[in-house]
């Protein structure tokens, strides 16, 4: 039996449509793999569309669904139940829509990234800017497979422990194309040594140098994501030395006026973002963060979904060049009454130019890695051990004080962690990171008071929500799905 190329990108599909009169031999959106490697313009056709995937797994569901169940938002009282399940908990289950299409979709990238892998080597050329352009799209599929595999470690996984990594369960390596395999789940270990294996080949192939605002994989994008697997792994003197070095390359300076951080957040121009991918509208978009806003057009107003719990609004100073860009006060219309003057998450608006109608699409260009990140990977780590605690606090303050705010002195210990944590809500506000940081700091989820109780969602399974540190939830089930069509799957204790 012959195995079909399934094509996710309508890119690929028509820059293949050339590669063989045939074609229509097979499903519309399907080539048959001895026709999809022959040409460097099928391997240029078939980068273009695992990078198009890219585009579609980084915004919506795969950032926000984590800050919807953390604690940093209450839901407004015309949520709709839309992304109600975690954001209860106790409603969450491995049916879940959330959880089979965020697993679905990872994996779904993986698949078409193993095929090109192991079929890229089949094109035969001579030509040395084609030989260069194939170790290229290799450099940027083992990036892309080591992304994926780690955000898939991060929500079906416990953290990362250096005495049970080996034998608690991870997720299913799928390294070749094989539609029949039915995978059993690696470790944790297992799962992070291929994490940096495919990190290692990345580095070696991909050549590009890095580059502000850069729209396709480099080098740095590879150090980014080291620096974040070292800082899962505990391996703080790595998490440290390859942040810094992204740091004090000078290629990313911090921002540190309002105009200019407010030019990052809805025009997409910064100086500080390591990669963001390509957009443009109207057919070259990918998903958007839309849960934030709802503005009507009509009623000039706003109708939310998620608002921001109080404890995050006050956790900005007047002073902080981010408080305005990532929150704003809106009049909302919720229920049929008009609330003024509440905070909402405004860090999405959309950028103007990626519009495809008179309002907002709430579209932006996804800035999957920046430098900001770096600074608190760096000093995290180095706040683990005493020695390299004032290293932390340097690093810490060049930060704050880029964003306007005071530099702290005598800093030390629980003190300077909570400092620490207290950055990382402030700069990556609704960037998908905070059910992890509660998970790597062994805390438990905590809702806090809401700005106005009378605009959103009460209940114990909401504004009152309280869940225990290590509660089964923060990681995430199985999808049935996958445990009734694969009987070597394992579920995850309380799914």
């Amino acid at each position: 039996m012959k195995k079909l190329f399934k094509i996710l990108s309508l890119a690929v599909v028509f820059a293949l449509s050339a590669t063989s009169c045939d074609l229509d031999r097979y499903p519309y959106d399907s080539i048959e793999q001895s026709q999809s490697f022959q040409t460097i313009k099928d391997a240029t056709s078939l980068n273009t569309g695992l990078y198009a995937i890219l585009r579609g797994r980084v915004y919506g569901i795969y950032m926000f669904s984590t800050d919807v169940q953390a604690d940093l938002l209450n839901a407004s009282l015309d949520f709709g139940n839309r992304n109600g399940s975690p954001h209860k908990w106790t409603t969450f289950l491995a049916d879940d829509y959330t959880i089979r299409d965020t697993w679905s979709g990872y994996y779904g990238a993986i698949t078409n990234i193993n095929n090109v892998l192991d079929n890229i080597d089949k094109i035969v050329t001579t030509v040395p800017a084609d030989i260069a352009s194939i170790s290229l799209f290799k450099g940027e599929a083992y990036m892309m497979r080591a992304f994926y595999y780690h955000q898939l470690i991060l929500r079906w996984a416990k953290d990362y422990e250096p005495g049970s990594a080996t034998t608690d369960l991870g997720v299913p390596l799928v390294l070749n194309f094989d539609i029949t395999l039915r995978p059993k789940r690696a470790t944790v270990a297992e799962v992070y040594t291929q994490i940096l294996a495919d990190i290692a080949q990345a580095k070696t192939l991909l050549t590009t140098v890095g580059s502000k605002s850069a729209i396709k994989l480099t080098k740095d994008c590879v150090l980014a994501l080291e620096a974040r697997v070292q800082l899962c792994m505990h391996n703080y003197t790595g998490a440290v030395s390859t942040a810094n070095s992204l740091i004090s390359s000078g290629t990313y300076p911090l921002i540190n006026t309002a105009a200019a951080f407010k030019a990052m957040w809805v025009n997409d121009n910064s100086t500080e973002v390591i990669f963001q991918p390509f957009f443009s509208q109207p057919s070259e978009l990918g998903l958007a963060n839309a849960i934030y806003l709802g503005f009507n057009a009509a009623l000039v107003k706003y109708t939310p979904d998620f608002i921001p719990q109080k404890w995050v609004v006050d956790l900005y100073e007047d002073t902080d060049i981010r408080k305005l860009v990532y929150l704003e006060k809106k009049i909302l219309y919720i229920q049929g009454v008009t609330y003024p003057d509440i905070y909402c998450i405004n860090k999405y608006p959309g950028n103007p130019t990626l519009f495809t109608a008179a309002t907002t699409n709430y579209m932006q260009k996804p800035k999957v890695f920046r430098v900001a990140e770096m600074y608190l990977i760096s000093a995290e780590a180095a706040a683990q051990t005493p020695a390299t605690e004032g290293a932390a606090l340097v690093t810490l303050n060049q930060l704050r004080t880029a964003r306007g705010l005071t530099a702290l002195s005598g800093v030390t210990g629980v003190t300077l962690m909570n400092a620490i944590k207290d950055e990382w809500v402030r700069e990556m506000l609704c960037e998908g990171t905070r059910l992890d940081d509660l998970k790597r700091w062994k805390m438990g989820m905590v809702r806090k008071a809401p700005q106005n109780m009378s605009v959103i969602t009460p209940g114990a399974d909401f504004e009152q929500k309280s869940v225990a540190a290590g509660d089964n939830k923060f990681v995430w089930g199985i999808p049935a799905n996958d445990l009734t069509t694969n009987t070597n799957m394992v579920q995850n204790p309380g799914w």
